[in-house]
């Protein structure tokens, strides 16, 4: 039997597709948390978007409140600074870098989990820019998220003047 190039391409092509279709089905079924003594434990991978698993994850496990500690590369990361006259966020962003520190808090507002982080990131050249996070992405490698679950459910509020979104504490009797 003799095959023409292009059917020996054709041939090649689909092959390749096929395995590039069942590599990408195997990489959106890895485990993104396990179950830990202390809580949880997430490795994120590329293009994960850090914010939204953060959130699922306490949605899907009815995560009452905790706070989280992370390390791993950013493909980008947008930091806020907040201006208290405008009472907004002044967005930076910046691309391939590490995350030396993530620290945050998750509670609840309106039935919806209520994210605060803060983080520091390197560039190539040891620059760091840090603060308010606003949008993660996980770049190349990885991302491991360690959240440590509190039995108390926590609620943030918008609070004037200054409209920020503020952790309310129940008050001891």
């Amino acid at each position: 039997m003799h095959l023409s190039f292009r059917k020996v391409m054709f041939i090649i092509f689909m092959s390749l597709a096929v395995n590039a279709k069942a590599q990408q089905n195997n990489d959106s079924q890895k485990c993104r948390f396990t179950k830990t003594s202390y809580g949880y434990l997430m490795v994120l991978r590329e293009g994960d978007n850090v914010l939204n698993e953060i959130e699922n994850l306490a949605k899907q496990q009815q995560i009452p409140s905790a706070d989280f500690t992370g390390i791993g590369f950013a493909q980008e990361v947008t930091f806020g600074f907040y201006d208290f006259t405008e009472k907004k966020f002044n967005p930076k962003t910046f691309n391939k870098v590490e995350m030396g520190n993530l620290t945050g808090s998750i509670a609840w507002t309106e039935g919806k989990p209520s994210l605060h982080i803060h983080g520091i990131a390197a560039d190539d050249k040891f620059n760091a820019y840090g603060g308010h996070i606003l949008a993660l992405k996980v770049g190349t490698g990885s991302m491991e998220i360690y959240i440590r679950v509190t039995p108390e459910k926590l609620e943030r509020k918008i609070e004037q003047p200054l409209n920020a979104n503020v952790l309310q504490l129940p008050c001891l009797k």
